[in-house]
C-alpha cells in the first residue's frame, strides 16, 4: 500500500500552528441525544469556531505553509461561504491579498463576512463548481496562490485537529460522526482519530453523513473511484459537493467506516432540535450527525461524538428551516376542510379544535377555491400541534364530526 499523504504527525504539526488561532472549541455533552442514542453521546461545536466554522483551520494551516514568494502573489478560492471565510481570515492573519469567488446565491452574512476579513469577493457562477473554475482560471491568469476548499493535505491536515481535540475531550470515544461534502474534513478526522486511538491500543469508528439531494461518496465508494454526480437541490449548501476530491477520496476509502445519508426534512429537524434544545444556531451542512442520530441511522455501542461542523446560516433561510422542521416533525399542520355555506360552520370547527388542544395559527375562509359550489366554503386552518400523534387525534375528531379534511402540502 503506498504511504499515506497525511498522517497523525502531518496533523500534530499542524495543531502546533493553529494553537493561539484556531479555538479549542467545546465537546459537550447532549442528553437528548444520549437518550436517543442509548450511550453517553456528545457534541463537537464547531459552530462556535471563529468564522462560525472548523474551515479556518485548514485555511490557516495550508497557508501558513506556502513560501514567501508564493504569498507575495496572494491566494485565490471559491466557496458558497465558510472556506470563503476561513481562507479570508487565514489571509488577514498572515497579510496575504486574498480574492474568492463565490456563487451569485451565496448567504449573504456569508458573503458580507468575507468581504469583513479584507478579502476582495467577486461573485459570479450559479455554484461553487463554476467558481472553483473561475478561480482557477483567475490563478493561472494572475499567478495566485490555489487554496482548494478540502482537496489539498494541508487543509486535509488542519481539519484533522479536530479529531485530535475530541479524543483528548472524550477518550473513550467509539464512534464520530462527521459532516461529508468533498471529504477533507472527514479524511482529516478519520486519519487522525483513528491513527490516535491505534496508538492508544484501541479502534474507533468514523461515520460520514451526506445530504440525500447531493450524495457523491456512496456512488464512489461503490464504484472504487471518484465519481461526479448531477447537484441536487439540498439546504444543506456546506456539504454539496458533486465529486469527492482527489486527495480526500483514498483516505475516505481506507478509514471512514460507513457513509449514510439524510434527507431534508430530517435535516430540517435537525436544525430546529438544536436550536430548541441546546439553544443552538446549527446551519444545515452542521447538522447533518444529529440528523442521522434522528433518522436512527447510527448505530453505537459506546460514547459517541456528533462533529457540529458549522453555524454560519442566513437568518432567513433559518426562519424557512424552522417553518418546515415545525412541520416534518408534526408540530405545525394545515388543514383545507370544505364547508357548506351556513352561519355557525366557522364556530364548530374552532370548537372541535380547542377540544383536542390544537392551537389555531391563522385561519383564511374562502368561497372562491375552483370547483366549489356556489352553497360551499373552503376554511384553510393552519394550527400548531405536539406531534404526529396529536394531529391524527385533531382529523379524527374533525372527521367524526363529518367534516373531510385535507392537510395541505
Amino acid at each position: 500500500m503506498a504511504a499515506r499523504e497525511v498522517t497523525l504527525s502531518h496533523v500534530e504539526d499542524a495543531a502546533r500552528v493553529l494553537a493561539g488561532v484556531a479555538q479549542r472549541t467545546p465537546v459537550d455533552h447532549a442528553s437528548y441525544l444520549s437518550e436517543l442514542m442509548g450511550v453517553p453521546t456528545y457534541m463537537k461545536l464547531e459552530n462556535l469556531q471563529r468564522t462560525g466554522s472548523f474551515k479556518l483551520r485548514g485555511a490557516t494551516y495550508r497557508l501558513s505553509r506556502l513560501t514567501a514568494e508564493e504569498r507575495a502573489r496572494g491566494v485565490v478560492a471559491a466557496s458558497a461561504g465558510n472556506h470563503a471565510q476561513g481562507v479570508a481570515f487565514a489571509a488577514q492573519q498572515l497579510g496575504v491579498d486574498a480574492t474568492i469567488f463565490m456563487p451569485l446565491g451565496a448567504p449573504v452574512p456569508k458573503l458580507l463576512a468575507t468581504k469583513g476579513y479584507g478579502a476582495t469577493v467577486v461573485t459570479d457562477g450559479a455554484t461553487v463548481e463554476e467558481c472553483l473554475v473561475l478561480a482557477a482560471e483567475h490563478a493561472a491568469r494572475t499567478g495566485a496562490v490555489m487554496i482548494h476548499p478540502f482537496d489539498h493535505p494541508d487543509v486535509i491536515a488542519g481539519q484533522g485537529t479536530i479529531g485530535l481535540e475530541i479524543l483528548a475531550e472524550v477518550p473513550d470515544a467509539e464512534a464520530i460522526i462527521v459532516p461529508v461534502g468533498g471529504g477533507g474534513l472527514i479524511a482529516g478526522v478519520a486519519v487522525a482519530a483513528k491513527e490516535a486511538a491505534a496508538r492508544a491500543g484501541r479502534d474507533v469508528s468514523v461515520i460520514g453523513v451526506q445530504a440525500s439531494a447531493t450524495a457523491s461518496f456512496p456512488p464512489s465508494l461503490a464504484a472504487g473511484h471518484p465519481v461526479t454526480i448531477e447537484r441536487g437541490g439540498t439546504i444543506a449548501d456546506g456539504i454539496a459537493v458533486v465529486r469527492p476530491g482527489e486527495h480526500t477520496f483514498p483516505l475516505v476509502q481506507e478509514l471512514v467506516d460507513d457513509v449514510v445519508t439524510v434527507d431534508e426534512d430530517h435535516l430540517a429537524r435537525a436544525v430546529l432540535t438544536l436550536l430548541e434544545r441546546t439553544k443552538l444556531v446549527v446551519e444545515p451542512a452542521g447538522a447533518a450527525p444529529v440528523a442521522a442520530i434522528q433518522a436512527g441511522l447510527i448505530e453505537a455501542t459506546g460514547p459517541t461524538v456528533a462533529l457540529v461542523s458549522g453555524g454560519n446560516i442566513d437568518p432567513l433561510l433559518l426562519q424557512r428551516i424552522v417553518a418546515h422542521g415545525l412541520v416534518a416533525s408534526g408540530r405545525y399542520m394545515t388543514l383545507r376542510i370544505p364547508l357548506p355555506d351556513r352561519p355557525g360552520q366557522l364556530a364548530r370547527v374552532s370548537e372541535l379544535l380547542a377540544r383536542v388542544g390544537a392551537n389555531v395559527i391563522e385561519v383564511l375562509h374562502t368561497r372562491h377555491d375552483l370547483g366549489l359550489t356556489l352553497n360551499d366554503v373552503v376554511l384553510q386552518v393552519s394550527v400548531e400541534t405536539r406531534g404526529p400523534n396529536h394531529q391524527e387525534q385533531v382529523l379524527e375528531a374533525l372527521r367524526g364530526a363529518g367534516f373531510a379534511p385535507q392537510v395541505a402540502g
